[in-house]
């Protein structure tokens, strides 16, 4: 009987090979070995630029052999050493192997092989040392006899290189799916004709013999998109399916209403909203009038006002007798918007209380480290609906935490919350679920939003409000200019004599151990001197590292703990100075955010427990300290925390990254523009997508081995169109069990963790 996908491995390539297969590579099925694509494609006259190798990776390189020599070793005379050159037709590489002169038999001048070893140095040249090899067909080459056997799974011009384990060179696989084509039946597609003739798809037989044995890059790039249509139609299918149950349930309409606080609240803003707020308030009103959930994403540009808006629709909420929570991922954020928003609600945030407006609400905050009696204070608020708005931390969603009636809940910086946190909170709206309005402050690229919040509607909020000031970004090189550090504190004593005041962001807090050793004495803040130490990293968890690369420092990152004393000390000493970390006590927090936005601090040394949220409009100044380790949309986000008033903001990116560098390249990058979607783009270009796709971070293995959200925009909007179609004709694919399977087999049923991530 022939295998299929499902039949077990062992069935097609035997018991011993599987089981290599299995350990080394966890590809359990058929399938899942004909679903693990080369890597790559050799090509004979064309192939690995050995000028690109670098010292110390593991490589698979295709190339000829050039020259062959074998001679005695000076220490040992009796031993001999074969050394052979092997060339990509511009450059070589030389391959050493001790006591196997036999091999010279073998690796014959002329003849074209697949070398695989560790890139070592020797007298200036790069070499394998003992490396595997397989050598290819040439052509004409008759199959006969054990060689001839070897050879044969590399006798097309197109040499696939596979990702390969320990003891499972790229040979072995491609042997592995020679034998398994070779017996394999066809392979039923499940795509329909229709969606296959329209977009002129080959089928999925075709498309995977195609991919592993093409006969020319026509048939693999056919195959290659066919195989990436698939992976993008099953993401689709699964974000049309959560749409479509979505817009089922019933909802509570919360419709808005004449002489509500709505109205009031909008006729006592000092200011006007902005096109795009309107815009955007219209449609979110339009949905929690709706009798099915709101699903809305809202992202925007750093200041572009997405609190207002927010505001705006849980009051409409409070209007329709029901009550909003408002999910904060950290303490400092929550209890700030707590303040803000009863800030801008002033009496009307006030009732039962002597001063409060006709019109009005509560406002409660409740978070993990309230005192007793603040808790219990809260929780009845927000259990009897005297607190129109609650907002909280993950505190919000633990037991005993009772709603009168949820009608809205709204998720800042969606991103830091994991799908059950949300779906928590969502349960504790009772038997009808509550509308939902999660928010981002980092711009998402289209084919992230299609592809990651594809069962959100999703607004942009990309107009600043009237008033925003023009933040100057400057990268602060301390390694060529290190003069230019000194010049950066001198900025910030301008900034504080003119009435205004400072961040300062470091990478970790620096908690450390009582033996670790203090190499920050070797930085001088204010003289020429612009190297920086510090000790080994406390593992801030506030710190988002960014794409690895060259250029970013080997020594430890700078740490609150040890930047804000020597600033004390130093260049900043007149200044009164402030340090904020997420490790403080939470009314430590609030007291220093309290002195800090009164203006009894000059200066605040902090770690990204800042990056959102905080509104402090005197702060016109922030130096972001080994700015090469934080990523470009992290930046951005940093920095907006300046400028949010009427005088022009400044940020200072220091690092001693060299010029030329990718790290630098980045900073450089930030500095150049304002424009959030811009430097998303260009965040999104220098992660791995597994990262975009939260895969990395749950430790699974990613199911799309072909899909680029950064390369195949067009194939991710024509999937969507298809997928969407013909979810809404049969949402269940009763029509389609093949492609209901397949989609499954794609979409585990952990998917909305990655789905739902950036």
């Amino acid at each position: 009987m022939q295998p299929t996908l499902a039949s077990p491995l062992r069935d097609a390539v035997g018991e011993k090979t599987a089981k290599a297969l299995i350990e080394k590579l966890d590809l359990h099925t058929v399938g899942d070995l004909l679903h693990h694509y080369p890597r790559r494609y050799a090509e004979r006259g064309e192939v690995s630029d050995l000028g690109a190798l670098e010292i110390g990776e593991h490589v698979t390189v295709a190339a000829k052999i050039e020259k062959i020599s074998v001679r005695p070793m000076r220490q040992k005379p009796r031993s001999k050493m074969l050394e052979v050159t092997v060339t990509d037709g511009r450059r070589q590489l030389q391959l050493t192997f001790f006591n196997q002169a036999w091999r010279e038999r073998q690796l014959t001048i002329g003849r074209w092989g697949l070398f695989s070893g560790k890139v070592g140095q020797f007298r200036d040249k790069l070499q394998l040392n003992q490396p595997d090899y397989q050598l290819l067909a040439e052509p004409g080459e008759l199959a006969e006899g054990q060689g001839a056997d070897v050879l044969a799974e590399f006798a097309n011009a197109l040499i696939p290189v596979y990702p390969a384990a320990a003891n499972v060179p790229t040979w072995t696989i491609a042997r592995a799916v020679r034998a398994t084509l070779d017996i394999l039946a066809e392979v039923d597609d499940p795509m329909p004709e229709g969606i296959r003739r329209r977009r002129h798809l080959p089928d999925l037989d075709s498309a995977l013999r195609a991919i592993h044995q093409p006969a020319s890059k026509e048939d693999l790039y056919r195959a290659r998109h066919r195989l990436k249509w698939d992976e993008a139609f099953g993401l689709q299918a699964t974000l049309a399916q959560r749409r479509l149950a979505a817009a089922a349930r019933p909802a509570t309409a919360r419709p808005p209403r004449l002489g509500g606080l709505l109205e009031a609240f909008d006729a006592a803003l000092p200011f006007a909203l902005t096109d795009g707020q309107a815009r955007i308030g219209d449609e979110i009103a339009d949905d929690l009038a709706a009798e099915h959930p709101m699903h809305r994403l809202l992202q925007g540009e750093v200041g572009s006002g997405k609190t207002v808006v927010a505001i705006r629709a849980m009051l409409q909420i409070v209007d329709s007798g029901g009550q909003a929570a408002l999910l904060a991922p950290t303490e400092v954020l929550a209890a700030q918007h707590a303040r803000s928003i009863r800030a801008m609600l002033g009496p009307m945030a006030r009732a039962g209380e002597l001063d409060a407006a006709d019109v009005s609400t509560r406002v409660a905050l409740l978070t993990g480290s309230l005192p007793a009696a603040a808790r219990r204070a809260a929780l009845a608020e927000a259990a009897d609906g005297s607190a129109g708005i609650v907002v909280g931390t993950h505190a919000l969603l633990s037991e005993g935490v009772e709603f009168a009636d949820l009608g809205l809940v709204v998720v800042d910086e969606q991103h830091r919350f994991g799908v059950e946190q949300r779906d928590a909170l969502r349960a504790k709206g009772g038997e009808t679920p509550p509308h939902v309005l999660v928010m981002t402050a980092t711009p998402i690229p289209r084919t992230v939003a299609m592809t990651v919040f594809g069962d959100l509607e999703t607004s942009a909020l990309t107009q600043l409000p009237s008033g925003r000031s023009p933040i100057a970004t400057s990268v602060v090189p301390v390694a060529e200019k290190p003069g230019w550090l000194a010049r950066a504190w001198q900025r910030v004593n301008e900034e504080v004599a003119a009435g205004h005041q400072a961040y300062i962001v470091c990478p970790r807090i620096g908690e450390a151990a009582a033996d670790e050793e203090d190499e920050l004495d070797g930085m001088n803040f204010d003289s020429d001197s612009g190297r920086a130490g510090g000790g080994r990293r406390a593992g801030d968890p506030t710190l988002e590292p960014p794409p690895e690369d060259e250029g970013t420092s080997k020594r430890p990152p700078l740490a609150v703990l040890e930047v804000a004393p020597k600033l004390a000390e130093g260049p900043l000493s007149e200044l009164r100075i402030g340090i904020l970390h997420g490790k403080l006590p939470p009314d430590e927090k609030d007291a220093v955010m309290g002195d800090f936005a009164a203006h009894r601090l000059d200066v605040l040394v902090a770690t990204t427990v800042i990056e959102v949220g905080v509104d402090v409009p005197n702060s016109t100044a922030m130096v972001i300290m080994d700015a090469d380790r934080f990523g470009v949309s992290q930046l951005h986000q940093l920095r907006g925390r300046v400028g949010r008033g009427s005088a022009a903001g400044l940020c200072l990116l220091v690092t001693d990254a060299p010029a030329g560098t990718k790290a630098r390249e980045r900073l450089d990058a930030v500095a150049s523009t304002t424009d959030g979607f811009e430097l998303a783009q260009l965040d999104l270009e220098q992660r791995r997508e597994g990262d975009v796709l939260g895969v990395a971070q749950s430790g699974r293995r990613s199911r799309l081995k072909l899909l680029s959200l950064m390369r195949d925009e067009d194939v991710i909007h024509d999937a969507r169109t298809e997928a969407t179609a013909l979810i809404a004709e049969d949402p269940e694919l009763r029509a389609y069990p093949g492609l209901a399977a397949a989609v499954d087999a794609l979409v585990d049923p952990d998917a909305a963790d990655y789905l739902e991530k950036t």
